[in-house]
């Protein structure tokens, strides 16, 4: 797992790449997959969720047409965390989330597989391997093995 080190100055250090970033390159992380941890260089404190929470806030505000949680639903989940009795609000979250993106990713590689076998694709398909075809019968009638033969 790749260690992130935050220091008192809010700066983020790679340990790993030996260089600092920012919280858009640990986006990049997160879109490729690769575990990370952010960690308070001094104290080692887990420091991950909070960054986590900085990334989600600056890609709400730096793209306002994707917005995902709207005022009430920031508000709903204030509510809950006043609740006695919380909701398992994070686990229907996870498992929401996880079914959705995995439903997401269902979609677009059957989207991905049905463009492949439109029309046009067939008939490009088809015409390389006619052209495939002639090229091997023409390149075959006209080597020198033909010639001998006569």
């Amino acid at each position: 797992m790749r260690v992130i080190r935050k220091y008192a100055n809010r700066r983020l250090y790679d340990t790993e790449q030996s260089r600092y970033v920012t919280l858009e390159d640990l986006r990049k992380l997160i879109l490729d997959e690769v575990p990370f941890r952010v960690e308070d260089a001094k104290s080692g404190e887990d420091l991950t969720r909070t960054i986590l929470l900085s990334i989600i806030i600056e890609q709400e505000q730096a793209d306002g047409d994707a917005e995902v949680f709207s005022n009430d639903l920031l508000a709903q989940f204030i509510r809950v965390y006043d609740m006695t009795q919380p909701l398992p609000l994070a686990r229907y979250l996870e498992q929401g989330t996880q079914l959705m993106l995995e439903q997401q990713k269902r979609v677009k590689d059957q989207w991905q597989q049905a463009m492949r076998h439109t029309p046009i694709e067939l008939m490009r398909e088809l015409a390389e391997e006619n052209m495939k075809f002639w090229q091997k019968t023409i390149g075959q009638a006209g080597s020198p093995d033909d010639d001998d033969k006569s």
